[in-house]
């Protein structure tokens, strides 16, 4: 029995390649501009001068990143018409039917995961491909990823599988709403702070 479906993703094998991102928009008929899963580019760094030589200091990966179905949605707190319920195997969906498009849950979600639609006066977000789930098959990105970088399961099973790790540089500090989500941090994770990485892709995002 699962307590809690969570997503596995491994920074040191993401290529960048987005097939996960568009396997997701392609199952769930997305429209432009709407992406449930998003392929963040992380980059910073450049040359330094050791002695007479300059050396590369370069940081680069990526981070593939859906709503993390979270152990404490905070998205939950704060509906105000409770139209985003968790079910009893960890997965958090939205009522699109109840929404009334407050918003609140967007504002309140550290991981920016939910859409909202002017034209719907809706948000919407990844929904683990809970029919697909539900047929015993994987979620479309997991499914599509060719590196085999993306992983879903238990979370305990996970955990006992890949670690404890929950957050890689600039993602916040877990403990806000504790995301059912294990990652293998990229080398380059470590430095990436001190030597001023950031987004480079925000305007894909």
């Amino acid at each position: 029995m699962v307590n809690q479906y969570a997503f596995y993703f491994d920074a040191s094998a993401c290529a960048g390649c987005k097939a996960c991102q568009m396997a997701c928009k392609d199952r769930n008929d997305l429209g432009p501009g709407v992406l449930w899963r998003r392929v963040f580019e992380v980059a910073g760094g450049g040359w330094e001068k050791r002695g007479e030589a300059w050396v590369p200091s370069v940081v680069a990966y990526n981070i593939s990143m859906a709503c993390n179905h979270c152990e404490k949605p905070v998205c939950g707190l704060a509906c105000p018409v409770q139209a985003i319920s968790k079910r009893a195997d960890g997965i958090v969906l939205v009522d699109t039917e109840a929404c009334v498009g407050c918003r609140y849950c967007e504002w309140a979600c550290p991981y920016t995961a939910f859409h909202f639609d002017a034209r719907t006066n809706t948000v919407s977000k990844c929904d683990f491909c809970a029919d697909a789930v539900d047929a015993g098959e994987a979620p479309a990105c997991v499914a599509a990823c060719p590196q085999r970088a993306l992983d879903f399961g238990d979370l305990d099973e996970l955990r006992r599988k890949y670690g404890e790790v929950r957050r890689i540089f600039p993602l916040p500090d877990p403990a806000t709403a504790e995301p059912a989500l294990i990652i293998k941090p990229h080398r380059d994770s470590a430095e990436a702070a001190e030597r001023g990485a950031e987004v480079a892709n925000w305007e894909e995002v």
